[in-house]
């Protein structure tokens, strides 16, 4: 017995990080650079204001239009696709904007961005000036074709 401290070795190193060990993170040295930080400023901007408020209406459009009663109309699936489709987009743009993902996305063109979105208003517009023009015909879109 009294020769065992003599025998045992107790020296100390630095642990080894090694991704591939049990326990270990692996991801460590992925997120080294990455830097998480929320833009309390753009909370409080309209643009986010206004993207908050689609999210919302967004979120109730499509809640809506999948409790809806009558499905026997093929518009509905379609009218399904779009809002969902679109709420997911404001929602995931507001989180890049809202995290400052957008700075770190060098490779997307955000000038032809803004273009897309200047043409998506456009689209609304003009929508929303044919419900106009369909509306004043009392809805009957073959009201104003027969013969005078």
């Amino acid at each position: 017995m009294a020769e065992f401290p003599s025998k045992v070795a107790t020296e100390t190193s630095a642990p080894q990080s090694d991704g591939g060990q049990q326990g270990g993170n692996s991801l460590r040295g992925l997120a080294a650079g990455v830097t998480i930080r929320m833009d309390l400023s753009f909370i409080r901007s309209i643009p986010a204001i206004l993207m908050l408020v689609e999210i919302v209406s967004g979120l109730l459009q499509w809640t809506l239009i999948a409790s809806a009663y009558i499905w026997a109309l093929s518009v509905y699936g379609w009218v399904m696709f779009v809002a969902v489709t679109l709420w997911l987009l404001t929602s995931l743009l507001f989180c890049l904007i809202l995290f400052g993902f957008q700075s770190k996305l060098v490779s997307v063109p955000w000038p032809l961005t803004f273009f897309g979105a200047v043409t998506t208003v456009a689209y609304g517009a003009s929508a929303y000036f044919s419900y106009l023009d369909w509306r004043g015909n009392s809805g009957n879109a073959a009201s104003g074709t027969g013969p005078s």
